[in-house]
């Protein structure tokens, strides 16, 4: 469970709702991935974030998988969690 209450994407409404379907569009696996659900209650900042993660993960010189392979060893590095 959560600490940090969370609006659920069926409970979406207004500017929110266009967020998360921004999300979900852009996910490789369709859907809106919890992480990004925990700054449902600040719709502006997670646009924003969205706005910053389409960029990144935008194919150019490397591939998207690429991107993420780079992440992941990155994180692993790092010692990250998620």
């Amino acid at each position: 469970m959560a600490r940090i209450r969370m609006v659920d994407e069926a409970e979406a409404k207004g500017p929110l709702a266009e967020v998360y379907a921004m999300a979900k569009a852009h996910s490789p696996i369709g859907i809106v991935a919890p992480i990004l659900q925990t700054m449902s209650l600040r719709p502006d900042f997670l646009a924003a974030i969205q706005a910053a993660s389409r960029m990144h993960f935008t194919d150019g010189a490397l591939t998207r998988a690429q991107h993420e392979m780079i992440a992941s060893y990155v994180s692993a590095l790092n010692r990250c969690r998620y």
